[in-house]
């Protein structure tokens, strides 16, 4: 479609975040491993699907709800058959993960705690 004179070009509007809705976060899923613990190299076919991410954003609704100990940047273990891809990157490493597919938190237990 050719540009008219004078007209300016509807530019499709740029994203700067997303917010999950509902009992939802948004994760950036951890890069798939390439080695093994041992030091050994895996190859492309043999690559161990990774499922743990750090969580980028949390709904409201999660973040007023105390039963649910979900916090921005935890590092999450999800379940990965309900997880969306966001088409927000090249990479395509975000995902929405409703809350109920996160099956575990990783913490640390701070040394200074009595």
């Amino acid at each position: 479609m050719a540009k008219e004179p004078g007209k300016k070009q509807a530019r499709a509007p740029k994203f700067e975040y997303v917010e999950p809705i509902g009992l939802r976060v948004l994760v950036r899923k951890d890069e798939p491993k390439k080695k093994t613990k041992g030091g050994i190299a895996l190859p492309d076919s043999a690559e161990i699907p990774t499922i743990t991410g750090r969580i980028v954003t949390i709904s409201a609704a999660i973040e007023h709800d105390e039963d649910l100990p979900l916090r921005q940047y935890d590092k999450v273990l999800f379940h990965p058959g309900n997880a969306i891809p966001v088409d927000f990157e090249s990479d395509n490493q975000l995902f929405v993960v409703p809350a109920e597919d996160v099956v575990a938190v990783f913490r640390r237990e701070d040394s200074d705690r009595s």
